[in-house]
C-alpha cells in the first residue's frame, strides 16, 4: 500500500480534535524536529503525544521488579505464609457481612 492511500485511509479514520497554545518559540522548535523527521507539524506532535502517552501508560501498568524481588514473589505464590489473626478475622467479616446471590 503506498504512503499516500495509508494517509488518506488514515485520514478517513481521524475525527477527533485536539487544541493547543503554545509560544512562537515551543513551535518552531517542534517544527525543525518535524521537518528533521520530513514529517508535518500536525503528524509530529500527533506521534510524539502518542509515544509520550504510551509511554506514561506503561509505566504506571507495568510492574517491573529486580531478580530478588522476582524471586521473593515467586516464592511467596508458591508457598504462601499461613493465615495470620488479621486475616482469619477478615475472613470471617466478609462470610458474615457478603452474602452470596
Amino acid at each position: 500500500m503506498s504512503r499516500r492511500a495509508r494517509n488518506t485511509e488514515s485520514n478517513a479514520l481521524k475525527r477527533e480534535r485536539i487544541e493547543a497554545r503554545l509560544t512562537s518559540e515551543q513551535k518552531e522548535v517542534i517544527q525543525r524536529a518535524a521537518n528533521l523527521r520530513g514529517r508535518s507539524l500536525s503528524d509530529f506532535v500527533i506521534d510524539s503525544a502518542q509515544r509520550a502517552a504510551e509511554a506514561t501508560l506503561r509505566e504506571h501498568e507495568v510492574l517491573t521488579l529486580t531478580a530478588r524481588e522476582s524471586r521473593a514473589f515467586v516464592e511467596s505464590l508458591l508457598n504462601p505464609p499461613a493465615p495470620n489473626a488479621r486475616l482469619r478475622a477478615a475472613f470471617a467479616r466478609h462470610e458474615r457481612e457478603v452474602q452470596e446471590p
